[in-house]
């Protein structure tokens, strides 16, 4: 880190630059990487710094976003040591300058040695004589390739086990997704296999995709030209915070007047409206009513679990009321009538369902689907994220969502979409998984199945439903190894392969973790493998606008640590050479194809000549036009990329998609968008027993300042200082009754496990309802969510009800954390 945290060093002219895009959430922001030698800097005169500002006075407000935190000191292997500052791209049209508290700290967790990213995992370590030890990697794969192949001679494919990320960002990129996909399901062939947070290798927009719509259909740009928008399920401003920002706000405020007539010119361009669809009063709520004005946020706050019969409700009333696209439906659509029939739901039965009033839904349905003037409908925006993605029954949700938007065609139109929030970037690219049906991977682990477990850059003692069951077996299994393996003093590497397939014979599980950090799978592993993450390797990854750019590498991973796809090659290969040399070619063939020396090759060999699933379309001459990307060309288009499918390599520039579905051919056999049938179906039995045995809904989500499990920010003083524990909000009622007062500790416990907060009373939230911080270390959410899944094994995460009971009081949590309204009130 920087020493001098009273003022920021200046980059000299003499600084190289590179582009960056911001690697946790979606959307994705732009920004500029300057590094130069330790020691150097530039002067205040605009041709004496490389960002070419005039220092010497005040620099107007806004021109620029520069902290400390944005600079840091970084190593290299060769012993040299570099200043790096990463600040916002004022040309990204993501975020035209903005930084998030997150991006804005992106220096901070680049590796330094005596920096708050000091715990990187920088060498393969294994455990042996009851601690962590160092190893290299070619011992570390005559262990871990050797266990793979006595398994694979064994048992077949079956008992090796994956949890594998699914996303671009810091969590893989085009180049990791391809390399692990090719490593699992090409050569391994194992169907053993769960993605990211989910127990089962599956998407989480089944029901979409089978409607023929991909998630990610428009631009950000259609949020600027919407008359209307509906936030379902997500909390814009804290999880996607610049797009909210940069591209809603500006409509809501009413100032892209001026951009909504350059699309269509000559109609009526009412004031901007927005409809959230969510049991709690979030931040960004409290900001829409600020900027846009109460009487124009519109709050749907439905009791929990019940977004089906809302959307139903809404759907028969704007079919009754004729505010649909007949033309659309006839011309381009299939199953209306059964949809009709099925979903029908009078706003009164929706209303009692729901707990909105009539009113409300028929407002709602008013200011989005009724026509403005005769044959001109409203474009409305529908956004959606975990609410309904980990709500009551996934694919039924989904399916009655869509089928609003389909009636009332808001796809394929600018300034509409039913496109998802989305949690991290997009970087998918994987052979086809090779089992015929979806295995719930983690019911399997309790159960006894696998032999060696490896979750690769996941943590699902944290983030996984049942976090607490599986966490217990798991470690249960994973002693009888560790037992086996401190017994067999003086053993080969062969001899421990021997070893360690012996104890999984006796319900033992082998337990790897690939990742930056030993995350809290540390406790269950035998092996830790270190990666690598954006800025120590070139990575490619989409927004949730489909927008692909390239992160240039600027520095070297820690110690030996690797990119996951070169990981992967390096296992393949270990592999290929062990059945080599025992003379068996039909296996050794089956490992050939990763000769990978950089994470570029992994990137040809996968998005260019494979294509991307879902997204790339073929071109004219059968290829993928997956093919037109090249990192050379990606890096001409700098930190604004290229909008997915790539259509033409034209006039030096890649030409992109803006909005899918504009021709209204859909992702279909026919090319028919297909409307669902999606009943309301009531709460699940498993949920709606614990809801009858206990008191609060315990909802759960992310908060600003502090993403997804806390890998990097465990590390941070500050942050860990203002968000030392998950944080449960309840009703300061409720609070007062259970005898809690901010900042005491609060046991959660119900039929599934126990885990435990801080609370942090709030007026903005209902009697008997709460909102607990998912995925942090200190505090497992997950740990009390049930084992249910929709039929593709979706968890329905924010379905769990526990009681609580006060524990104690922390003065030091006390001593640094705010309790005020997190609405700005």
């Amino acid at each position: 880190m920087a020493k001098d945290n009273d003022r920021i060093v200046l980059p000299p002219v003499t600084a190289q630059r590179t582009n960056m895009t911001c690697h946790f959430c979606i959307v994705g922001c732009g920004y500029h990487v300057y590094k130069w030698p330790e020691g150097e800097e530039g002067g205040r005169a605009p041709n004496q710094n490389a960002l070419g500002v005039d220092f010497r006075k005040q620099v107007p407000p806004m021109q620029l976003i520069m902290t400390p935190a944005m600079e840091n000191v970084v190593t290299y292997r060769d012993g040299s040591r570099k200043t790096i500052m990463i600040v916002p791209d004022k040309s990204c049209v993501v975020n035209s300058g903005l930084s998030s508290t997150r991006g804005g700290k992106m220096a901070t967790y680049m590796y330094a040695p005596d920096g708050i990213t000091q715990e990187r995992l920088k060498n393969p370590r294994i455990y042996v004589s009851d601690q962590w030890v160092d190893t290299d990697w070619d011992s570390a794969m005559a262990l871990y390739a050797g266990l793979m192949k006595k398994t694979l001679d064994k048992d077949g494919p079956n008992g090796i086990v994956f949890s594998a990320f699914d996303h671009g960002g810091a969590g893989g990129g085009f180049e990791n997704t391809w390399g692990s996909g090719k490593l699992m399901f090409t050569a391994l062939q194992t169907p053993m296999v769960r993605i990211h947070n989910r127990p089962a290798y599956n998407s989480e927009c089944h029901a979409t995709r089978e409607m023929g719509i991909g998630e990610l259909n428009n631009s950000y740009e259609d949020a600027e030209v919407a008359d209307v928008i509906w936030s379902i399920g997500a909390n814009s401003y804290e999880t996607q915070t610049n797009y909210f920002l940069n591209h809603w706000v500006p409509n809501l405020q009413g100032s892209t007047t001026d951009k909504k007539n350059k699309w269509f010119p000559g109609e009526a361009t009412p004031k901007t409206k927005v409809v959230f669809v969510d049991p709690r009063r979030t931040p960004t709520i409290a900001i829409a009513e600020h900027v846009a004005g109460k009487d124009n946020v519109l709050h749907l706050d439905i009791q929990p679990g019940t977004d089906i019969a809302l959307f139903n409700g809404i759907f028969t009333y704007v079919v009754q009321q004729g505010w649909i696209d007949r033309d659309f439906i006839a011309q381009h659509t299939n199953g209306f009538d059964d949809a009709v029939k099925a979903n029908n739901l009078s706003l009164e039965e929706s209303s009692r369902i729901t707990g909105v009033p009539v009113d409300k839904i028929r407002t709602a349905a008013e200011w989005s689907y009724k026509p403005k003037a005769p044959n001109q409908m409203p474009r409305t925006m529908h956004t959606y994220e975990k609410g309904i993605i980990w709500g009551n029954d996934n694919y039924l949700i989904q399916s009655s969502l869509v089928d609003v938007v389909l009636a009332t065609h808001n796809v394929g139109r600018r300034g509409t979409g039913v496109v998802r929030m989305g949690g991290h970037q997009e970087g998918y690219t994987r052979p086809p998984y090779p089992g015929n049906t979806k295995i719930y991977i983690d019911q399997e682990l309790i159960n006894g199945k696998g032999r060696m477990m490896t979750w690769w850059a996941c943590n699902n003692f944290q983030t996984s439903n049942n976090a607490q069951g599986l966490r217990e077996v798991v470690l249960r299994r994973s002693q009888v190894v560790k037992d086996a393996m401190q017994k067999a003093r003086g053993a080969t590497t062969e001899q421990m392969v021997d070893v360690i397939y012996d104890a999984t014979s006796k319900g033992g599980l082998f337990v790897t973790s690939i990742n930056i950090y030993p995350t809290k799978l540390a406790e269950a592993a035998h092996l830790m493998l270190p990666a690598a993450h954006p800025g120590e390797m070139n990575l490619t990854s989409m927004n949730g606008e489909r927008r692909m750019r390239l992160s240039e590498r600027f520095m070297d991973p820690p110690g030996t640590a690797m990119p996951d796809c070169l990981i992967a090659a390096r296992v393949a290969n270990t592999l290929r050479d062990m059945y080599t040399k025992e003379g068996n070619s039909k296996m050794a063939t089956r490992f050939n194809g990763f000769d990978w020396k950089t994470e570029e090759d992994a990137f040809n060999d996968g998005f260019r000549r494979a294509g991307q699933p879902g997204v790339e379309k073929i071109d004219s001459q059968g290829g993928s036009t997956g093919n037109l990307v090249t990192y050379e060309r990606l890096r001409v288009m700098a930190n604004n990329g290229v909008q997915l499918p790539t259509k033409a390599w034209e006039g030096g520039k890649l030409v992109g998609t803006e909005m899918l579905y504009m021709d209204a051919k859909f992702d279909t056999p026919d090319g028919k968008a297909q409307f669902k049938p999606s009943p309301w179906p009531g709460l699940p039995k498993t949920v709606a027993d614990q809801k009858a045995k206990y008191r609060f809904w315990i909802n759960n989500g992310r908060t600003n300042e502090v993403w997804q499990t806390v890998y990097h920010d465990q590390y941070n003083e500050f942050v860990r200082a203002q968000d030392p524990m998950a944080y449960i909000e309840m009703n300061p009622g409720d609070a007062q009754g259970l005898g809690v007062s901010p900042g005491d500790i609060v046991e959660l416990f119900n039929d599934f496990g126990s885990t435990y907060a801080m609370a942090y009373p709030a007026a903005e939230i209902k009697h008997d309802q709460t909102f607990m911080v998912f995925g942090h270390i200190n505090g497992i959410q997950d740990n009390v969510t049930t084992t249910w899944t929709d039929r593709n094994v979706v968890p329905y995460y924010k379905g769990t009800w526990a009681n609580i009971r006060r524990v104690g009081s922390m003065e030091d949590y006390k001593r640094t954390v705010s309790f005020k309204s997190r609405r700005f009130a």
